[in-house]
């Protein structure tokens, strides 16, 4: 149990998961789904195949890359631009369509009355590295999503060296319709230290370090998370998965938030980093009505313990 929500005595939510950083913390054997947590892994490619020079890649172009990107008019110029410069063709992406994630966005496309298009797919930077690495290989680029395909075999093979893992896990197909891979969330977290913190693929780290906004935008938690601090990197994932590294310590955080609530995910991720001293970031644990009465409070658990009791929630 990591979170419950009181509202005056009585306990209204409750919300369990796991926290696990590379000292202290428990998570369970059992596999997840990396999800977009995926991202910056699969991005390894890029420098293993020498394409960040080869197209004088930029820190935006390659944390395009990496992005779960809200869809904003900086995301889509750059996913644009990127496309032309590895001469791709805009019918070759498979990413699908949906709204931009951004609200702001999604408002002024409505009023414009503008249409959606790949750009705006979250995943389509993942989408173009792809392509670009199938194109640079000679691989069949209209298979690219298919999981016996050369790039998504060397995509697992790549993600089970970082995240040392050494037994077969169920694999799906993301949200994108390309292959996702599972592992335990320890070995997401040793993947994830093994690839910011190896100085062979230092210009990912730099990406999102100095350019939080493209890795995500408005509203978006990792967005957030390194806004607020010079030397954390954070990419989040679908089913409430969020993992952070601290670039100077070369410690890291993981956070898997059972029922995937985005609000407990990004209350729970900034009260650990705020007891392991690496943010200092307001979080409101206060219960309120629209009149600013209080009427209850959210407490979280003390991650360190391996059982978790609230205690008297009167108090």
């Amino acid at each position: 149990m990591l979170v419950q929500h009181i509202r005056h005595g009585l306990i209204e939510e409750e919300h369990d998961g796991y926290v696990l950083t590379t000292k202290q913390g428990y998570a369970p054997a059992y596999p997840y789904y990396l999800r977009s947590c995926a991202k910056p892994l699969q991005a390894s490619l890029l420098i293993d195949f020498e394409l960040d020079r080869k197209y004088k890649l930029t820190g935006d172009e390659i944390a395009l890359c990496c992005a779960s990107h809200a869809g904003e008019k900086c995301h889509t110029d750059i996913a644009e631009s990127l496309l032309n410069k590895f001469r791709l063709e805009y019918d070759w992406l498979k990413c699908g369509l949906h709204k931009p994630l951004s609200r702001t966005r999604q408002n002024e496309m409505l009023i414009n009355n503008e249409e959606i298009n790949y750009f705006h797919n979250n995943c389509v930077g993942k989408h173009i590295m792809f392509l670009a690495l199938c194109k640079e290989n000679g691989w069949d680029i209209s298979e690219y999503d298919n999981i016996k395909h050369p790039l998504q075999i060397l995509v697992k093979e790549r993600i089970n060296s970082l995240c040392n893992v050494r037994e077969d896990y169920p694999v799906t197909k993301d949200g994108c319709g390309v292959p996702i891979f599972s592992m335990p969330l320890e070995n997401m977290l040793n993947g994830f230290i093994n690839l910011f913190c190896d100085k062979k693929y230092e210009k990912i780290k730099n990406a999102f370090l100095e350019f939080p906004y493209i890795i995500g935008g408005e509203s978006r938690l990792d967005t957030e998370i390194m806004q607020n601090s010079r030397h954390l990197a954070a990419k989040v994932g679908a089913g409430g998965l969020c993992i952070v590294v601290n670039t100077r310590l070369k410690d890291g955080l993981i956070v898997k938030i059972n029922d995937c609530n985005m609000d407990t995910r990004r209350l729970v991720v900034f009260e650990v980093l705020n007891r392991l001293g690496w943010s200092e970031y307001e979080c409101c644990k206060d219960i309120s009505t629209l009149h600013g009465e209080k009427v209850g409070v959210i407490k979280i658990a003390d991650c360190r313990k391996s059982d978790f009791r609230m205690g008297d929630p009167c108090a």
